[in-house]
C-alpha cells in the first residue's frame, strides 16, 4: 500500500561546475556524463543454451564520454589558459565535479571526474544578425566518472 509520499525529480537548470585549480565560471549547459562498457564475445565449443550454440558476453573495457561544458563568454580566460597547457605540451590534469542542486540551492548529487584535461575549446559562431550570447564550449577528456550522493 502506498504511504502517500513521493520523490519528485529535480530540475536540470540548477547545477554547479567545479574544476580543481582551473575555473569558477558559471556554465549554462553540461553534457557527456556517460560511461559505457565494451562487450567481448567469447565462445567455447561446449557452450550451449537450450540446445543452441551461443556466444558468452564478457565485460570489456570501460569508456567515458567527453564532458562538454558551455557558457556565455566573458573576459575570464581560465579555460583558455587551461587549454593552452595542452597546446604548450605541459598538460595540466584536473579533477572536477558537476553538482545538481535542489530548489533551495542545496547539493543533492555530484558527478565527479578524474584526470581530466581540455581536449577542445571552441568559441562561436559569431553572427552579426543575432543578439544571442556568444558561447564558449570546452570538451574535457577524463579517466573516470563516479556518482556521489
Amino acid at each position: 500500500m502506498a504511504n502517500g509520499s513521493r520523490i519528485d525529480p529535480y530540475n536540470k537548470c540548477n547545477f554547479l561546475v567545479s574544476i580543481d585549480g582551473v575555473t569558477t565560471i558559471g556554465f549554462s549547459e553540461v553534457s557527456g556524463l556517460t560511461s559505457d562498457t565494451n562487450v567481448m564475445e567469447y565462445r567455447e565449443g561446449s557452450d550451449a543454451i537450450n540446445g543452441m550454440n551461443t556466444v558468452r558476453k564478457l565485460v570489456g573495457l570501460v569508456k567515458f564520454t567527453n564532458i562538454v561544458l558551455k557558457h556565455g563568454i566573458t573576459t575570464d580566460t581560465s579555460l583558455y589558459t587551461w587549454r593552452k597547457t595542452v597546446l604548450d605540451g605541459a598538460t595540466q590534469r584536473a579533477n572536477g565535479s558537476i553538482t545538481l542542486l535542489d530548489e533551495g540551492r542545496k547539493a543533492v548529487l555530484s558527478w565527479n571526474f578524474f584526470g581530466g584535461w581540455c581536449q577542445k575549446l571552441e568559441t562561436g559562431p559569431f553572427d552579426a544578425k543575432s543578439s544571442e550570447v556568444l558561447i564558449e564550449t570546452c570538451e574535457i577528456v577524463h579517466e573516470g566518472l563516479e556518482l556521489a550522493t
